[in-house]
């Protein structure tokens, strides 16, 4: 596994990382969920990515147990908030920031995270109360460095012009093979800022790892394969979509590597990326993500790549 700083801060992460979306605290089983967390130390991943909505604090509560035993410095564990917890917590008020980080130090069992994030950006709360708030949590120690998810440029900007306040390290968009739109701006705004990206969905919601065949039905055991997650997964799924996506795997065979490491060393293959987020329900998922970490694309098989998905880009507003 090799490692990256993280922005402007001094945290080097791994740079594949462990997600609890959908996954731990809830869809998948108890045993299963903790022998990942488990196989991602063995295998070098030192940073655990959360949310404080995830399973509606499920998740942190499961990540709490679970870490329970383990040297808090070992490893960088991240968090946010914004998303709804109960018909009245939401957002990102400062009542709302103070609430919801202890109320997350308490499900995560610790006195602080390395890493809090503002999930989505809230028009209904005045920014500068927002950014007062994140730094007072820092300043009180229970959290070392702040960033952002799926914030746009005019919205990241307004937060560097303030003074006085903590600065962002990082950012959080949506970001794969399929999905480039963070490119054309908020990676160079966030890479001339001291901001680094932490992406998500490398491997579009699994898309990617090519399990998903046109024509055919989804394996039961995925995400298309539920009515819920396929309505969110959207035009990830069209037969365009898959027949490209089948395409890559000449490519990723000539290069001994899976579908999903292939995914994996395009995103990371942009030095502006500190990390990709990975989720898995088996630890053998974890084992398989992590080899991608290292794994160096050269200018012919970018441009392969490039050539393949022409056709299947995605232009649709980011989730």
């Amino acid at each position: 596994m090799q490692y990256r700083r993280l922005g402007n801060s001094d945290l080097n992460v791994s740079e594949i990382s462990l997600g609890s979306w959908l996954t731990y605290g809830g869809g998948v089983e108890r045993q299963q969920a903790e022998a990942c967390i488990h196989k991602a130390f063995d295998v070098g991943i030192n940073f655990i990515d959360t949310a404080n909505v995830y399973g509606r604090g499920a998740a942190e509560s499961f990540l709490g147990e679970v870490l329970q035993g383990i040297d808090r410095k070992s490893y960088v564990l991240a968090t946010k908030v914004y998303f709804p917890m109960s018909p009245t917590d939401q957002g990102l008020s400062g009542a709302q920031i103070h609430k919801q980080i202890d109320a997350s130090l308490q499900r995560l069992r610790t006195d602080y995270v390395d890493l809090y994030q503002c999930h989505r950006y809230d028009a209904n709360t005045p920014l500068e109360e927002t950014m007062e708030a994140l730094t007072n949590v820092v300043r009180q120690g229970k959290a070392r460095y702040i960033g952002f998810s799926e914030w746009n440029p005019s919205q990241i900007q307004a937060a560097l012009n303030m003074n006085n306040v903590e600065r962002f390290v990082s950012s959080q968009p949506q970001y794969s093979m399929l999905w480039r739109k963070p490119e054309a701006e908020v990676f160079p705004l966030c890479a001339a800022n001291g901001i680094g990206q932490i992406v998500w969905s490398p491997l579009a919601q699994g898309v990617l790892t090519g399990k998903y065949k046109p024509g055919e039905v989804p394996p039961q055991d995925s995400r298309a394969a539920n009515s819920q997650m396929n309505a969110f997964m959207g035009d990830i799924t069209s037969e365009r979509v898959l027949s490209a996506v089948q395409s890559l795997k000449p490519i990723a065979q000539g290069l001994n590597i899976s579908m999903a490491q292939l995914a994996l060393a395009w995103v990371l293959r942009d030095s502006r990326v500190s990390c990709a987020i990975i989720g898995a329900s088996r630890p053998e998922q974890v084992a398989d993500n992590a080899v991608a970490s290292g794994v160096k694309l050269n200018d012919d098989v970018l441009r392969k790549i490039d050539e393949v998905l022409a056709p299947a880009l995605l232009h649709a507003t980011a989730a």
